[in-house]
């Protein structure tokens, strides 16, 4: 006998359309001089991301919210704050005397898949209020009110150990992340390899021209793919896919298509020089793979001689980040043109020292990134653990909406 079995002890279950027992309320637009980095309440413009907001706030905490527009259309979050759901954002406000909130809130984060698979749209894809308010949602003991609650509560508690572990498991990773960014900042900034002076200790001050070339990346479409053939890199997978470097391409170009291309050899960065936003603009990998590889346009690909770990580390750090904030361009599309990157500066110790440096952010990066090891790895089996038993615990016998 299942655990659902055992909390039923032979009761019904009524399967209802989610729209009869919750509503669903839309978030209002907010103008952007209001937004801040930080502020009082955070501000909601969908399921995923906010900004600060220090007016006042429109919503009570404990609140499920669903992305209405964007990539993201369709994500489930559990809102435990005081919040402001901005405009593309839906706020789901269940019937309380019928259903737990957070029981709806996990029977929908369970259907997020579904729902984001049902983004339509052309430009901005959206998410219309029918696919989500269509949903069924089972209600067992439909006719025992008190009895239904209870037994979705102990459902709730039970799922929400596992949701509270990975929390928990989030924040620590979160916190080894900043240890790990300060530490490589510090072991990478001009002070720390040469003590404000222009050579000392065999470290040399340098610009990104001098060291090296940059090439621009050809006409590679993600049309141009294929299932096998040369690897290739599109400028969009180095900050939606690629870690610092990599071995293996996540996509192919045909035989044909690659003796046309410009193509990245061993140890080159292979650097995305356009991105909708500031931080990503810039983001590199070091191709550490024995062949070469196509790389798109709105990237360039940057050959030197100094160790490719070392160059891919630097990108990211603050000191790269405040010379290349400089050279941005663009409204609504971000841009840094390779000209300009080849004049931001970059402290060369001697290789040996490179290695050593790459060596060490290496086993900070496996601890913070790798999903085979460390903390991400066991966020990830949490999460596997977690839907498992969601999906247990929300199987539920008789699966039939009834009006």
């Amino acid at each position: 006998m299942s655990y659902i079995e055992k909390l039923l002890q032979g009761a019904e279950v009524d399967w209802k359309p989610l729209g009869e027992v919750a509503t669903l309320e839309k978030g209002k637009q907010l103008n952007k001089s209001l937004l801040t980095e930080s502020g009082r309440y955070p501000a909601y413009n969908g399921g995923i991301t906010y900004s600060g907001f220090t007016d006042r706030y429109n919503y009570s905490e404990n609140k499920t919210i669903i992305s209405q527009g964007g990539a993201s259309a369709g994500f489930v979050n559990f809102i435990t704050t005081k919040f402001y759901a901005n405009a593309h954002c839906y706020v789901v406000l269940p019937n309380i005397s019928r259903v737990d909130n957070k029981y709806v809130y996990h029977l929908l984060k369970m259907n997020q898949e579904n729902l984001m698979s049902k983004q339509l749209g052309a430009g901005i894809p959206a998410l219309h209020t029918t696919n989500i308010l269509g949903i069924s949602i089972p209600i067992p003991c439909p006719d025992n009110p008190t009895k239904s609650l209870e037994i979705q509560r102990k459902i709730v508690e039970i799922l929400d150990k596992f949701t509270t572990l990975e929390a928990e498991l989030e924040a620590e990773l979160d916190c080894r992340k900043r240890q790990y960014e300060y530490y490589r900042n510090q072991l990478l900034s001009f002070d720390m390899l040469n003590r404000g002076g222009q050579r000392l200790n065999n470290v040399t001050i340098m610009s990104l021209g001098e060291l090296g070339t940059f090439t621009r990346g050809g006409g590679l479409q993600k049309k141009d793919f294929t299932l096998s053939g040369v690897g290739c890199i599109h400028y969009g997978q180095i900050y939606t896919y690629y870690g610092t470097y990599a071995k293996r391409t996540k996509s192919y170009v045909s035989q044909e298509f690659a003796q046309k291309a410009r193509k990245a050899k061993n140890g080159d960065l292979i650097i995305a020089t356009t991105s909708e936003n500031d931080e990503d603009v810039c983001k590199a990998v070091a191709w550490l793979g024995d062949e070469e590889i196509a790389v798109s346009s709105d990237a360039c690909f940057y050959a030197h001689t100094m160790n490719p770990k070392y160059v891919a580390y630097y990108f990211q750090t603050e000191q790269f980040q405040k010379q290349k904030r400089c050279f941005i361009t663009g409204t609504k599309v971000r841009r840094v043109n390779s000209n300009d990157l080849a004049k931001i500066k970059i402290p060369v110790p001697p290789l040996a020292e490179q290695e050593r440096i790459a060596s060490i952010l290496d086993k900070f990066d496996t601890l913070t990134n790798s999903i085979s090891e460390g903390l991400p790895k066991e966020i990830e089996l949490r999460r596997k653990q977690y839907e498992y038993y969601r999906n247990q615990l929300l199987s539920f016998p008789e699966h039939k909406a009834t009006a």
